[in-house]
């Protein structure tokens, strides 16, 4: 700390932590949609300051824990607020315990990925990221807001919450961006395939981000699935 600290990581991380407040500030005031919003500008700056501290050279173990405890906020505190104020409390103590169940996940999440840092968690995750959960909960805000859809004492919704703590905590492999080498060739389809992700991004933003994040969290538990069969019967065949 005598050395002093980085400043352009540090100050991005630092905007993803006022962006999580502020989701709590909306969240609490009824306007959810700029809460939701303000989850996913979040998630923004959560990539930025990783990015650039590695881009940089500028990693330290300051940042490190500034990062984590940016990540409480903006994607444990902020979407649980926002659950239970936009549909959970409508279920009384099964919907508070619910948003808390988040917040803990979320907390136990963080402090094992910093444990595991440079071992397991070196490419893949294990468990959900948080700011993966905190976005699918954004998400289905925008989504069901856009489609109308009551969102009041919706049983969805609710299952999403456990559903997601869960995840956090579990030990299935997640990818990450941090996997992708941006360095090396790839396929020319990838390129397509990602123009056409922004083509449906720019049609109807507010559906696309549900259904990519509703992709993101089926494809995960199908991965892990088909993994832990083919390990078990690869362990009967011998």
């Amino acid at each position: 700390m005598r050395k002093g600290i980085y400043i352009l990581p540090n100050s991005l991380t630092m905007c993803g932590m006022f962006a999580g407040f502020y989701a709590i500030l909306a969240a609490l005031r009824g306007d959810y949609i700029p809460a939701a919003w303000a989850i996913m500008i979040a998630v923004v700056f959560d990539g930025l300051d990783g990015w650039i501290a590695r881009l940089t050279n500028s990693t330290t173990r300051f940042g490190i824990e500034l990062d984590s405890l940016s990540d409480l906020v903006a994607f444990g505190v902020a979407p649980a607020v926002i659950l239970y104020k936009w549909s959970l409390m409508w279920f009384g103590r099964i919907g508070w315990a619910a948003a808390f169940l988040f917040v803990a996940c979320g907390a136990l999440r963080l402090a094992r990925y910093n444990v595991q840092m440079g071992s397991t968690e070196k490419k893949s995750f294990t468990g959900m990221p948080i700011p993966a959960a905190a976005s699918v909960v954004a998400a289905a805000v925008i989504f069901y807001n856009e489609m109308n859809w009551p969102c009041s004492k919706s049983a969805f919704i609710l299952l999403l919450a456990f559903v997601l703590s869960i995840l956090m905590v579990s030990t299935l492999r997640f990818h990450g961006a941090k996997e992708l080498d941006f360095k090396k060739r790839k396929p020319f389809w990838i390129l397509v395939a990602v123009a056409v992700g922004f083509t449906i991004m720019i049609m109807h933003i507010e559906i696309a981000l549900f259904v990519f994040a509703m992709i993101y969290l089926s494809v995960g538990i199908i991965e892990n699935i088909y993994i832990y069969y083919r390990k078990r019967s690869s362990s009967v065949a011998q």
